[in-house]
């Protein structure tokens, strides 16, 4: 799974929500300009994600973030929790606790609450076990992405919604799969297109479609350098 949280980036930071969304988090820090303090953490933080690398920065720039925008610095600290979890990266005692207040603080939040919702959701899924709390989460944050015309929030919801569905309805699951990797390629999100084209191709029976989509994605994966995703290739 992946995320972008680029919704608050405009006007001079466009250059750099063009650059983070292509997974190319360097050059989009570099674009910044000094002030950004918002833009630099989710940046570094969805960076963090990709690479599982760079935890201390993440930390750090959410730390800088906190006084202006503790909603949003507390969002993306709960990212950085959920990230130490899932992979193991020398989680801490209080991750899971603090990344659930964290999300469930956003749900409040107008920027926030279709992605937070989505986050809780994943915290269910693939933390306490709990596809049917998942699955409510994930209902949900469908339909705030709708809501707010927001396609990369979908294509998050309907790729883990096509996870669960194709073990019951295959043919509905792989159609939910391919929406999240077709709105994922149109917005130009280079990392998620690549694990879209991952978990598709695993939900594939084997052939030339299973093998190009793979092929994509180790190419998107070691030029971006997607540790997890290399790991998963």
């Amino acid at each position: 799974m992946t995320t972008d949280t680029t919704y608050m980036m405009d006007g001079g930071t466009s250059v750099a929500r063009m650059l983070h969304r292509m997974g190319r988090w360097d050059d989009a820090l570099a674009a910044l300009p000094a002030d950004a303090v918002a833009q630099r953490a989710e940046i570094v933080v969805d960076r963090f994600w990709w690479r599982l690398a760079g935890g201390t920065e993440a930390e750090e720039a959410v730390s800088a973030l906190l006084p202006s925008d503790p909603v949003l610095a507390g969002y993306l600290d709960a990212q950085v929790r959920y990230t130490r979890l899932l992979f193991d990266l020398g989680p801490l005692s209080d991750d899971l606790r603090r990344a659930r207040e964290g999300f469930t603080a956003a749900t409040v939040d107008a920027r926030l609450a279709g992605w937070a919702v989505f986050w809780l959701g994943v915290l269910a899924d693939n933390i306490d076990k709990d596809p049917d709390t998942a699955g409510s989460a994930y209902q949900r944050a469908l339909g705030q992405a709708r809501e707010r015309g927001d396609a990369l929030l979908e294509s998050y919801v309907v790729r883990h919604l096509g996870a669960h569905l194709v073990e019951q309805d295959r043919e509905q699951g792989l159609a939910q799969l391919r929406w999240s990797y077709h709105l994922r390629a149109s917005l130009g999100a280079r990392p998620q297109t690549a694990a879209a084209a991952l978990t598709l191709a695993g939900r594939l029976e084997p052939g030339a479609e299973a093998d190009q989509l793979r092929e994509a994605a180790g190419l998107t994966a070691r030029e971006l350098d997607l540790t997890w995703l290399l790991r998963a290739l």
